[in-house]
């Protein structure tokens, strides 16, 4: 590119939809305009839930956005899934103040993705050079990068931010054309346990897939009761809206799978996922019954099948949970960017990160020695 101009502006909405998605793309729906438009326009982010949407673009000659980061200004550190307390704690005992700080990411979704959304690959430095700048012009302590896709990893390290590591567990599609096919693949002894799962799990249940017209606002009330049940016990204040749930159904249609469990007509449980370009994206559960094993029947056995039948490569079910790995699930790297100003700061940071490494590293390991899969050893 010849020429750029860097904006902020105060919010996706203020984007048309199909400059947004033209740098976006269609593989993740997280970074999708419809996505983060719902987040907006439901009161789930802004300057209430201390997540104030501040897009940082970069213009192309055409006048057009030629790249985004969907950055949010933060005045905390809830609902990231890469905890940064202890910084914010070394910081202030310096003397600093490290919020407000600026987070590039998909709100509340520990969901690998893009971080720069490119319409033209030749924007990612320019924009990584906004969003610094953002920082030492308005003085924040920081600007973090979470949960970055692989491919774009080396660009920001290219940049001289900091790289984090971390871990979570996906299910990956090896062909499969059936849940039994996927069965066949593990030790016999976990073949017979998820078995027994399952069987359990379902006893005097009806399941239902359910998208687009078929989520209709019986469930959305439904699964709002089970949103509120485990943001109660988790969280403490659920982070989504009640709107938002209804928002997300009429914006993305068919890209929202909706599995539910029902007991004599009644939803019991449910688990809502996303539907990708590759990928089936698990977010959020909860149940008004508690039956043994039914929340790994919905959110990862079931999503297994309706991964299968889609012919999707992946199942994320989201942050941390070793017991998905006996399940199939798989230890998979994670990735997150930070860019801190202050030089004795990052220095601290680096030392830390350099030592966390090591330790990811070695517990990675350890849990892909542990795989239910067959081995020709066991």
């Amino acid at each position: 590119m010849t020429a750029v101009t860097a904006r902020l502006v105060e919010g996706v909405s203020l984007i048309p939809a199909d400059q947004w998605d033209a740098c976006a793309g269609d593989a993740n729906p997280f970074v999708g305009h419809a996505f983060l438009k719902a987040l907006e326009d439901s009161g789930s982010v802004g300057d209430r839930s201390g997540w104030r949407p501040l897009p940082v673009v970069v213009d192309g000659p055409d006048g057009r956005p030629a790249g985004i980061a969907p950055a949010y200004l933060k005045s905390h550190s809830q609902g990231e899934y890469v905890f940064d307390h202890g910084w914010a704690d070394a910081w202030a005992r310096a003397g600093g103040s490290y919020y407000p700080k600026l987070q590039v990411a998909a709100p509340f979704s520990p969901v690998p993705g893009p971080r720069l959304l490119l319409r033209d690959p030749a924007a990612g430095p320019a924009l990584i050079a906004a969003l610094e700048a953002v920082a030492d012009q308005h003085e924040l302590s920081s600007v973090h990068a979470t949960f970055v896709a692989p491919a774009q990893v080396a660009t920001f390290e290219a940049a001289g931010w900091l790289i984090r590591q971390g871990t979570q567990y996906h299910w990956q599609n090896d062909r499969y054309a059936a849940f039994e096919d996927f069965l066949a693949a593990l030790a016999s002894r976990k073949r017979k346990a998820i078995r027994k799962e399952r069987a359990a799990a379902v006893e005097g249940l009806t399941i239902r897939h359910l998208t687009g017209a078929e989520i209709t606002p019986r469930y959305w009330d439904a699964f709002w009761r089970f949103y509120q049940d485990t943001g109660n016990r988790k969280w403490g204040r659920p982070y989504l809206t009640r709107a938002f749930f209804p928002l997300l159904g009429e914006a993305m249609g068919d890209g929202v799978l909706l599995i539910v469990a029902e007991r004599d007509g009644v939803p019991i449980a449910g688990a809502l996922n996303l539907i990708g370009a590759d990928a089936l994206y698990g977010r959020y559960w909860g149940c008004t019954q508690e039956v043994p094993f039914l929340h790994f029947e919905l959110c990862y056995y079931q999503a297994i099948d309706a991964a299968i039948a889609r012919g999707l490569a992946t199942v994320e079910a989201g942050a941390q949970g070793e017991h998905k790995l006996a399940r199939g699930y798989l230890p998979t790297p994670t990735w997150s960017a930070h860019y801190l100003p202050d030089p004795g700061f990052r220095r601290a940071v680096a030392e830390f990160l350099a030592r966390e490494r090591r330790a990811v590293a070695q517990d990675q390991d350890y849990l892909g020695q542990l795989t239910p899969f067959r081995r020709a050893d066991r």
